[in-house]
């Protein structure tokens, strides 16, 4: 870091973090100091990047992020970006295009030396649980694990991920298309069909027979899906089918955080996303789950979200602080920074 970044760092320079996700995008902009990030504004949308056939819709999120970027400078008084952080679902193995254009674009709109493009697992980690070693679970419309010892030699450890078609097991879309599976077989008079979910699905979606048609062409499918999950938990105390589904979900949840937590006596688990504010109905079984295939492990509630994590990385580049294992996929920085070595995570 030259003397003119460290005066920087230390007077407080603004920092940029972004969350891309199912549910859409948001943007905040924070003061970092000497305590970490401290958000300043913030700027929702509820319209979720688009995937294409060459991943990430590399366009679609900078139609969004330059305008709403401008937009929060000019609310805070900042001239420019001391560092960013965008941390997007599907980054790891979809994100090719952001990786190739946003470092560009990003220092050309704002002045960002120093960038982080992260998976949205290793933001919603490090808004959970911080620059500390052990296991998050982030688990919204999608689900994904990961965790870290930080060292290099480690790296990070990551299961599922996979997306709706084939994995997320747990997740709210996967939740959501086993509630409407439920209800299709009550419907048809199937074995393992719920009444109740058919009747919520009728009350959300209208007659069943069209939701197929309605929903597959759909980009925003996951979501979607998703959005169904908190009518399997409003049946699940009066109906067992619910209540299985969301049993399910709860021995997913667990068997992923199982798979990425370091060893020992000590290991941290912590959960984040969207998908806890079902409440009781998952968080009973989940509780259960974990106790079962991790015990001993300290579940720890999430010091704050996603976005909060992005914010955090941001803040760790811009005064050199950056203690988690880079890796070319899950967490890539670009510009002169410290910290340990790259390596790609197996």
């Amino acid at each position: 870091m030259d003397s003119a970044e460290s005066a920087d760092a230390a007077d407080g320079t603004f920092v940029l973090g972004v969350d891309s996700g199912g549910s859409g995008l948001r943007i905040a902009v924070a003061r970092a100091g000497a305590d970490g990030a401290r958000p300043a504004a913030t700027i929702t949308s509820r319209e979720p990047v688009r995937t294409g056939p060459a991943g990430i819709d590399a366009d679609h999120l900078l139609d969004q992020l330059l305008p709403a970027g401008e937009k929060l400078a000019r609310e805070v008084g900042a001239d420019r970006f001391g560092a960013a952080c965008v941390g997007a679902a599907g980054m790891g193995i979809l994100g090719d295009a952001l990786r190739a254009r946003l470092p560009d674009a990003l220092n050309a709109a704002f002045g960002v030396r120093r960038l982080a493009l992260a998976a949205d697992a290793v933001t919603a980690y490090v808004g959970a649980l911080g620059q500390r070693p052990g296991a998050v679970v982030a688990a919204g419309t999608g689900l994904v694990a990961l965790g870290t010892d930080l060292t290099p030699a480690g790296g990070w450890r990551r299961a599922d991920g996979w997306g709706h078609l084939l994995g997320d097991c747990g997740g709210g879309a996967w939740i959501g298309r086993a509630g409407l599976e439920a209800a299709l077989r009550a419907h048809d008079g199937r074995p393992g069909g719920s009444p109740a979910l058919l009747a919520r699905a009728r009350a959300e979606f209208g007659p069943v027979t069209g939701v197929p048609g309605a929903l597959y062409p759909r980009p925003d499918r996951p979501a979607v899906l998703a959005s169904f999950a908190p009518e399997v938990a409003r049946c699940a105390a009066g109906d067992a089918v619910a209540a299985g589904i969301l049993a399910d979900a709860a021995r997913h949840i667990a068997d992923s955080a199982a798979a990425v937590c370091p060893p020992g006596p000590d290991a941290t688990v912590a959960l984040t996303g969207g998908l806890l504010h079902l409440g009781a109905p998952l968080l009973s079984p989940l509780r259960e789950a974990l106790a079962e295939r991790l015990p001993g492990a300290r579940l720890e509630p999430a010091a704050g979200s996603p976005l909060d994590g992005a914010l955090a990385l941001a803040a760790a580049l811009a005064a050199d602080r950056l203690a988690l294992p880079v890796d070319g996929k899950l967490l890539q920085i670009t510009g002169h920074v410290t910290g340990p070595s790259p390596r790609r995570a197996g």
